[in-house]
């Protein structure tokens, strides 16, 4: 059987080469939904967002979130993101890469968010969730915790909790974990 598609496919592909011009990627759906999500981001003004392998990967990208008020004001938190190409239909990975005394992030980056896992619709997007980091460090949330130590001193003494929170962003340890300044 001749495959007509793949025979059209070649044919494209040495007219292109012929032509002196390097072949043009095809971009996914994944793709082309994340380039209007990103054209279309309304970012809070303390939250940026920046690529560190250029323009060309728009599936990795970093996000900064400054918090103006509550316990981790002034601090600076940098998040991964990695967009599968089946996005919006799976979530983005997102990994917090400050180390940082949270109720809703673990010592290891990873970050309890709702919309991240089973609340994941393919309506959401990069904007979405960037509102959603940025309330985690307005409101962080005891009652579904990925750090249970810290959840906890939340819950029994806010007081302590904001004051572990200030020494951590300082530069410095609560308990026996060291975190470095991000202030």
């Amino acid at each position: 059987m001749i495959r007509l598609f793949k025979v059209k496919e070649k044919q494209r592909e040495l007219a292109e080469n012929t032509s002196g011009k390097p072949p043009v990627k095809k971009q996914s759906a994944g793709e082309l939904r994340l380039h209007k999500d990103i054209s279309e981001l309304n970012l809070h003004k303390t939250c940026t967002i920046s690529f560190p392998n250029g323009k060309d990967d728009l599936m990795n990208f970093e996000v900064m979130i400054r918090p103006d008020e509550g316990y981790y004001f002034g601090g600076t938190f940098v998040f991964t993101f990695q967009v599968s190409p089946i996005y919006p239909h799976e979530a983005p990975k997102v990994k917090c890469k400050t180390k940082v005394y949270h109720p809703n992030i673990d010592l290891e980056g990873n970050v309890c968010l709702n919309i991240l896992r089973e609340d994941w619709k393919p309506v959401l997007n990069i904007n979405t969730i960037i509102y959603g980091l940025y309330h985690l460090f307005t409101e962080p949330n005891h009652e579904d915790p990925l750090n249970p130590d810290a959840a906890a001193v939340l819950r029994n003494n806010p007081k302590m909790f904001e004051s572990n929170v200030r020494r951590a962003m300082a530069g410095g340890y609560v308990g026996q974990t060291f975190f470095a300044r991000c202030i």
